[in-house]
């Protein structure tokens, strides 16, 4: 595999455990109306009725369409009230992925990994793509999206000192550097005041 970030790239200004960080629920929106909306959309887009999906580093809301029926859905996060107050979730479950990289998932369990503005904070997303990549079945899809916002203590330089279009960089540098994957794709408008930017690939 690609090496992509080097130990300066993967520094955070506040390097504290990520677990008190997150301990409080955040029952907020991180992103603006329009964000959230284009990003429904993109899901629908890319989902299919049934597909059993994981939404990586989830939160209290997944921005699935209300109106798309799918198989199960799996969440992943590091504060449980906040998951247990996301009706999306068919189970869920908490992990660092900043500490251990390998998750508790079948191989070729999902038709879609989703990710959303939360990329930012992975130190090490090499082996995170790497799991991914072993949980999506043939064909599955892997969307990551993200805007101009984050908690800047907790983004890894890489990501702070990229712009825009940097990040899609970036981004398509994790998938790219993964086995398995086809070339991604970059979705990259601004519907309202949040840019909106989606890395999307499918499965091989």
């Amino acid at each position: 595999m690609e090496r992509v970030l080097d130990d300066a790239d993967r520094t955070k200004l506040f390097d504290g455990d990520d677990g008190q960080f997150y301990q409080s629920p955040r029952f907020v929106q991180h992103v603006d109306d329009a964000f959230r909306d284009r990003l429904t959309d993109c899901y629908r887009e890319c989902l299919s009725s049934g597909d059993d999906v994981f939404d990586a580093m989830s939160s209290w809301v997944s921005h699935l369409p209300e109106d798309l029926e799918l198989g199960t859905v799996v969440g992943h996060g590091m504060n449980a009230e906040e998951l247990a107050a996301n009706d999306r979730l068919d189970r869920w479950f908490l992990q660092d992925l900043n500490a251990d990289q390998s998750l508790p998932l079948d191989d070729a369990a999902f038709d879609a990994v989703l990710v959303a503005v939360s990329v930012q904070y992975l130190q090490h997303p090499g082996p995170v793509f790497a799991e991914f990549a072993r949980a999506l079945r043939p064909g599955g899809v892997l969307v990551v999206s993200f805007s101009n916002r984050m908690f800047v203590q907790k983004a890894i330089r890489a990501w702070r000192a990229s712009d825009m279009d940097g990040r899609a960089e970036l981004v398509r540098a994790y998938v790219r550097s993964t086995e398995g994957f086809a070339e991604p794709t970059v979705h990259a408008e601004t519907p309202g005041t949040d840019p909106f930017y989606a890395v999307v690939a499918r499965k091989e």
